[in-house]
């Protein structure tokens, strides 16, 4: 099963997102429903993997906390695969990350070692754009500088599958962890 672990984003957020992609000049926006802020990329992994794996994230305490969007981004290179809008590096955001890494490996999954640049993706290109497209992207690029959302509060994360279709990826929220309001502050 091809899976990942996400940020779940609030309803306000999801809305304000869907908003910014009905103005966007360029690229494929990605569905309300597969926002999300990924925290780790599991790849393939078998069904008792992602049973251990689930149980080491069901017992994590972790605290809400602020999600902050601020500007848009592209991702993928020298020709740019994702637009995303980039998230703040909250400490809570950061040490979830780190958590959710560990149990990862602590059930026996390899993750790809990068660096963790938190991120909503919001729109996606084709392979082989055109100089039309890049002069749109440059665009878009400049008009989302000034591009910020949040805080909203980050209430869960979870568990997903991701089911490839021809046309776009499918994803089906296998469990749901909430992150407990210990007193931290935002909206």
């Amino acid at each position: 099963m091809r899976a990942f672990v996400a940020v779940s984003l609030p309803a306000p957020l999801v809305e304000a997102i869907a908003a910014l992609q009905a103005r966007m000049p360029a690229g494929r926006p990605v569905p309300e429903n597969n926002l999300h802020l990924t925290l780790a990329f599991l790849g393939d992994q078998p069904q008792s993997v992602l049973e251990d794996f689930h149980e080491a994230l069901a017992s994590m305490t972790a605290a809400s906390f602020p999600l902050h969007l601020k500007g848009l981004d592209v991702m993928g290179g020298a020709v740019p695969k994702v637009l995303c809008l980039r998230a703040d590096p909250d400490p809570a955001l950061m040490a979830l990350h780190d958590r959710v890494r560990n149990a990862a490996r602590v059930a026996g999954i390899s993750l790809e070692r990068r660096r963790f640049r938190p991120h909503v993706t919001i729109a996606r290109f084709r392979a082989g754009q055109g100089a039309g497209d890049g002069a749109r992207l440059r665009k878009l690029l400049g008009l989302g500088a000034d591009v910020a959302m949040g805080p909203y509060k980050a209430h869960s994360f979870g568990l997903y599958e991701s089911v490839l279709m021809p046309d776009r990826a499918v994803h089906h929220l296998l469990a749901d962890y909430p992150l407990p309001d210990f007193g931290n502050p935002a909206g």
